[in-house]
């Protein structure tokens, strides 16, 4: 047996009311529609739901039942829509979001405590990746959106990037050392200095091969001693005085005296900063994406106006 939503409104409609005349005025239909309508509900369900006279209506104790039952069957019914338009508007649903730390530790709370605040139905599944795996989670839809390192995503036309942030390299040297105090350096008078250099094979794309660059055009090859695959570890060798490093100011630490970042005196190279893009791919159909997107605008990280890619 199919219930008719139409009719159940009828019926709810001529229940609260206990007039079929009155029934009718509220849902702008002729008298006669909600008779025929409330006729064919009782047929239906094979019992009588209100008893009529010429002077009253009322419920029937099976009537009083299923007034109940058609309340709760309407008001699911209209959950149900708002729901599926939520999810075709991308206010209620999920994404899944990548990034590579630390470099979104400047702006990264603050969006998600602002999303989750203005879309409390959307669940947000957030994951620390090495640049490899969130790049190919990318290109796999295993994520929605990643932060990463733009280079070599612009030659995937399967992703959409944006720019959105930028860090200096700096020169990362123990407390002890003797240009420590230094507001800068130039890097020619670090010739002579012990390198530690996140491996080339776990870096940031290119960034082994441009800390070469940056130490070559200054007229020196780096003298690397230690090449370990995570970075929290350089800074842990830093701090041991086992060598200095160079690292993007992202990753300085907020409370710890022991390691000094300076700044590099210009030196003419290309992209001599760290650069941070927001990706998604563009086959990606989740509602949720440009919302979130929206959003991350409206937080306006440094170089949030930077063009699509």
């Amino acid at each position: 047996m199919d219930l008719d939503l139409r009719q159940l409104r009828y019926f709810i409609k001529v229940a609260e009311h206990l007039s079929f005349t009155e029934a009718a005025n509220q849902l702008f239909v002729a008298q006669s529609a909600i008779s025929q309508q409330i006729a064919d509900l009782e047929d239906k369900v094979g019992v009588k739901l209100f008893q009529r006279s010429k002077r009253s209506v009322q419920l029937t104790p099976a009537g009083a039942v299923f007034l109940k039952e058609a309340v709760q069957l309407v008001a699911k019914s209209i959950e149900a829509i708002d729901k599926a338009r939520q999810a075709e508007s991308g206010i209620i649903g999920s994404l899944s979001v990548g990034f590579l730390a630390p470099h979104v530790k400047a702006f990264m709370p603050q969006l998600i405590k602002r999303f989750h605040s203005q879309y409390p139905n959307i669940e947000l599944q957030f994951n620390h990746f090495p640049i490899r795996m969130l790049k190919e989670a990318l290109e796999n839809d295993e994520l929605d959106i990643g932060f990463t390192a733009p280079s070599g995503l612009s030659r995937i036309d399967t992703i959409q990037t944006k720019l959105i942030h930028k860090a200096p390299y700096c020169i990362v040297v123990p407390r002890g050392h003797p240009l420590a105090e230094k507001q800068k350096i130039q890097l020619a008078d670090l010739a002579e200095e012990p390198f530690i250099i996140h491996n080339r094979h776990d870096s940031h794309v290119g960034s082994f091969h441009f800390i070469v660059q940056l130490c070559e055009k200054s007229g020196f090859t780096p003298k690397i001693v230690s090449q370990p695959r995570f970075v929290d570890t350089v800074l842990i060798l830093v701090e041991a005085e086992l060598g200095i490093a160079i690292l993007p100011k992202d990753f300085e630490p907020r409370s710890n005296p022991a390691i000094h970042f300076i700044e590099i005196e210009e030196v003419e190279v290309d992209n001599s900063s760290f650069e941070l893009a927001v990706s998604w791919k563009k086959s990606n159909m989740n509602p949720s994406i440009p919302i979130f997107l929206k959003e991350l605008d409206s937080i306006k990280p440094d170089l949030s106006s930077q063009p699509d890619h």
